[in-house]
């Protein structure tokens, strides 16, 4: 079924509000996951619903809460979630992280007991829409292995970043730090389907292409050795340095089970002429152009915001069963 993108948004945000999560919460939320379902990005859309909203009932996740913000540095912005949904807590550090930044030229915003972040490069666009380059880190609960282990200890753990370019789209990269998204083998295990031999390992520590055997073992990581690396980055910056649970402490994000993940995420952005004085983002314009000269070739960022530009216009096609599974909530 086709609805506008604040026919959905006005759906989600009564949802939520019918089972207790305060209206602007809920307005924050709702307008998160539109975006997300507008970008093609369903696993961290609609289908999020249900999930989030179950977690509100069982109380993992408050939906009564908003974030806290307090000045530690001149350039360290400190928001504290509340154990409540991850972004209002985002909203708050794009409201006050780009004053810091341009006064101090970098600012960062630690963000801890939080949530799932989503799709982050609706994060990190919002600053560079700002004039701003971002970068993002988020660990999620425990789904990697360090390399050559068995025991999960890392998540995901996205990342993204985003630049301003001058007369036309930012540049937005966004992505998990394993091979491929968990979503994908959930999806081949409910269809008993089996899996490529390089996406995850079994509890044993070898490849496996038993899809449900790859969840109860690890997910492969990008790049190998390189990626398992990267997310241990993550897992200091968004966790170590934020003062949130590490992915090894934190529950599931897909089930009502558990104390809050408590999640963190760590936000850094910069002015981009704090070093050169002027003139930069029509440096990167520059490289935009040469990136995009070959045929074939699709700058980050901008197929997922054309998605988002055309449902703007002609809405979004909600399946039947998502659908069916928000109106079961109200």
């Amino acid at each position: 079924m086709i609805f506008s993108l604040k026919d959905a948004e006005d759906l989600v945000a009564s949802t939520f509000v019918h089972n207790a999560v305060e209206a602007s919460v809920a307005a924050s939320v709702a307008h998160a996951l539109v975006q997300a379902e507008a970008a093609g990005q369903s696993g961290h859309g609609l289908r999020r619903v249900p999930a989030y909203t179950k977690q509100v009932r069982t109380g993992k996740v408050d939906g009564r809460a908003k974030p806290s913000a307090r000045l530690q540095k001149p350039g360290v912005l400190a928001i504290d979630a509340m154990h409540g949904f991850a972004y209002p807590a985002l909203d708050l550090a794009v409201e006050r992280l780009p004053g810091l930044a341009r006064t101090q030229g970098i600012a960062a915003a630690a963000i801890t007991r939080s949530h799932h972040a989503g799709v982050m490069a609706l994060t990190v666009e919002r600053f560079a829409d700002q004039g701003l380059v971002a970068m993002m880190f988020a660990n999620a609960p425990a789904a990697m292995a360090p390399w050559g282990g068995r025991k999960p200890v890392y998540g995901t753990n996205p990342i993204a970043f985003a630049v301003p370019v001058a007369g036309a789209d930012p540049l937005v990269i966004d992505l998990a730090l394993s091979k491929v998204a968990r979503g994908k083998v959930m999806e081949a295990a409910q269809k008993n389907v089996t899996i490529p031999a390089d996406w995850a390992f079994d509890v044993e520590g070898n490849p496996t292409t038993n899809a449900k055997d790859a969840l109860k073992g690890t997910m492969a990581p990008a790049g190998d050795a390189k990626g398992a690396a990267l997310a241990l980055m993550v897992e200091v910056l968004a966790a170590g340095l934020t003062g949130a649970s590490f992915s090894y402490q934190s529950s599931s994000l897909f089930d009502a089970e558990g104390p809050p993940p408590a999640l963190g995420h760590m936000i850094i952005a910069i002015d981009p002429d704090a070093a050169t004085g002027a003139g930069t983002s029509g440096r990167l314009a520059e490289l935009a152009e040469e990136i995009g000269r070959e045929d074939g070739v699709r700058l980050p960022g901008r197929r997922g915001l054309g998605l988002r530009r055309q449902a703007a216009d002609s809405g979004i096609d909600i399946p039947a069963d998502v659908l069916d599974a928000i109106k079961a909530l109200r």
